[in-house]
């Protein structure tokens, strides 16, 4: 069987968007959310959080829940904004969101603007770490927290893709694999701690019965999950 054709990351989410769940829905990203939510504050009332990248709005919706005071989504896709609009419509006072087309590594809002700064499994799209790492940090107030995350780069070895079907034919996603060294140096360049680095692990309870998946995904980390804060 081939592969799958492999886009670039605006045309991937266009066929994506119409059947793109609202929700951490396979595996990987239960994982990940897993991770990415034990380091976000349980209690964000008073703060303003940014979701860079945030395709259909999932982590823009547990901030609210946590109490952000509003949420910002910025995200390239235009029909994923949709999709965030719609399901965040259902869940939220109109006041305490926006959503914004744009670039994580163009970030289309002021200096230091967020007091939370969100970027889950957004920064393998882009083959430039390092700009979008200082677009997050720029958006973030001094002493404001980043949290990042990313598909681990064990998978992209593994030759791991993040595909779906449109009219019946298989896409991906383009991916680049950024290694921790390059997440290390990019931090160290652009005025970001790292507090925290997690590589959650699949939970066999995640997987559905006959879902075919690579057994060695058991074996290995599969997101790469790191908590920044940015440096004054």
């Amino acid at each position: 069987m081939s592969g799958p054709s492999i886009l670039e990351p605006r045309s991937a989410y266009a066929l994506w968007a119409s059947s793109y769940p609202a929700h951490a829905h396979n595996a990987v990203m239960l994982a990940e959310e897993r991770a990415m939510l034990d380091l976000l504050p349980s209690d964000l009332a008073g703060m303003s959080v940014l979701d860079a990248g945030c395709g259909s709005g999932r982590y823009m919706r547990h901030a609210l829940d946590r109490g952000a005071a509003d949420a910002t989504g910025v995200d390239l896709s235009p029909p994923m904004l949709l999709r965030a609009h719609d399901e965040l419509a259902l869940r939220a006072d109109p006041g305490r969101y926006r959503l914004i087309e744009g670039s994580v590594d163009a970030l289309p809002v002021p200096d230091a603007f967020a007091d939370v700064t969100l970027c889950g499994l957004v920064l393998g799209h882009l083959e430039e770490l390092g700009a979008a790492l200082g677009e997050l940090r720029r958006a973030t107030r001094p002493g404001g927290m980043v949290l990042c995350s990313d598909v681990h780069p064990i998978g992209h070895a593994l030759g791991w893709v993040r595909d779906f079907k449109s009219a019946g034919k298989r896409y991906a996603a383009r991916h680049t694999q950024h290694l921790y060294h390059h997440w290390h140096a990019a931090c160290a360049a652009h005025g970001l701690a790292i507090e925290h680095v997690l590589e959650p692990m699949l939970d066999p309870n995640d997987i559905p019965a006959r879902a075919h998946f690579d057994a060695r995904a058991l074996e290995v980390p599969v997101a790469l999950v790191f908590g920044l804060r940015r440096i004054p």
